[in-house]
């Protein structure tokens, strides 16, 4: 029997057509939630960090970081190894996690109107049609957020990411999970040794994706007889050094025959290639309202291999580090709005493990007593050399991560 993985819109009915799938061919049913807790558990991940990388939009400091892309290499490892049995349910999110070149998998979709979905919703949990809809286009919003990370595509339901579409406002419970099984038992999804093989490749590739994340890569992973193929979508300048690191990562890997590598087409577009560096810090914001000077600032702190996001007020600064904590802040002191005194204040008040470095062009000693009062790790003037400032967001980086150790 095949596996089957169903991906469903909100308040579709997605679930109970799962579980009476389930029931109906004496599958296991594995959702989102249990790949979490398992994923959790096998690699000593915090399971909000795994709910986040599924469902929540990329951190502004992602692009420094990979947390999303490490996360779901340990999410797509734990569900290759699931697919060494068949007669599973994927429900959720993670059924997109499966490639499409295992035969034996049928790939449902199960998707209705607005109107039928508002409906629904309304009838659940009451409320005005206007706050359903508004509901109702933030989970669209995610659907299509995860779709366009995992396929680079805009349209959650593309007739090609499934094998067919079940709408439940033309349909019912009953017929909808019989059309579901009856295609289930079919002989075109029969588990083969080829399929089987498919299955391995998965699990072999996934093996690979791990390892590379573990050194701080992040590239392509496809494996098909056993021989893996990495695609470099970022460009980089030594291309030459790069692949033999790749390969020698990916070639140490049980099971690999062969690795090739070539640059897919992102590798020709403006954005660098960038292995995660553990030794430095990954997630800075800086903070300043003269949007010049803080790009120029960026710019000369990647060239140092140290990566920052960038906003440009104190509003913005708060948001941030309440969206995602980053370890090291670099703040300016006046700005419009809410100021830098007390932007430092609330972070250091409600997120006492960030080490901020106040870097100002209006300061004096009694600003800067105040701001070290309040819990800055340093403090800087403009002009401020660029060499002095990399080694002050080092040390502040080693005090953040010793905070953490104790």
């Amino acid at each position: 029997m095949p596996v089957i993985a169903l991906f469903s819109g909100t308040h579709c009915h997605g679930e109970e057509v799962a579980r009476k799938v389930a029931e109906s061919l004496g599958y296991k049913l594995f959702d989102d939630q249990a790949l979490m807790v398992e994923t959790g558990k096998r690699f000593q991940l915090d399971e909000g960090k795994l709910e986040r990388a599924i469902f929540g939009k990329p951190s502004i400091f992602n692009k420094f970081t990979h947390e999303k892309e490490r996360a779901v290499a340990c999410l797509k490892n734990v569900l290759a190894n699931r697919m060494q049995d068949d007669q599973q349910l994927v429900l959720g999110y993670s059924s997109h996690l499966i490639p499409r070149g295992i035969a034996h998998v049928l790939k449902v979709g199960i998707i209705a109107d607005m109107k039928y979905r508002v409906g629904q919703l309304m009838e659940k949990q009451g409320g005005s049609e206007k706050d359903a809809l508004k509901k109702l286009h933030r989970d669209d919003e995610c659907l299509a957020t995860w779709i366009d990370y995992c396929f680079s595509a805009k349209d959650p339901w593309a007739p090609d990411f499934y094998d067919m579409i079940i709408p439940m406002d033309k349909s019912n419970l009953p017929n909808a999970v019989g059309l579901i099984c009856d295609n289930a038992r079919k002989e075109v999804l029969k588990v083969s040794e080829a399929s089987m093989r498919a299955v391995e490749d998965f699990r072999l590739a996934t093996q690979v994706e791990l390892a590379l994340a573990k050194e701080g890569h992040q590239v392509g992973v496809i494996a098909r007889e056993a021989v893996v193929t990495l695609t470099i979508n970022k460009h980089v300048l030594k291309l030459a050094a790069l692949e033999t690191d790749l390969k020698k990562i990916a070639g140490g890997i049980a099971g690999v025959k062969e690795v090739e590598t070539k640059v897919g087409p992102g590798y020709y577009q403006t954005d660098i290639y960038r292995k995660f560096d553990f030794d430095v810090p990954s997630k800075v914001l800086l903070v300043d309202d003269e949007r010049e000077f803080i790009h120029m600032l960026s710019d000369r702190l990647e060239m140092r291999e140290l990566g920052a996001a960038v906003v440009y007020d104190g509003e913005q600064a708060l948001a941030a580090v309440h969206e995602d904590e980053p370890e090291v802040m670099v703040l300016d002191l006046k700005m419009p709005g809410i100021d830098g005194i007390e932007v430092l204040r609330r972070v250091k008040t409600e997120h006492p493990n960030v080490e901020v470095i106040v870097l100002t062009g209006h300061g004096s000693e009694e600003i800067r007593k105040h701001c070290m009062e309040l819990g800055a790790c340093a403090y800087l003037e403009k002009p401020v050399d660029i060499e002095t400032l990399t080694k002050t967001m080092k040390e502040a980086y080693r005090k953040a991560q010793q905070k953490k150790a104790t």
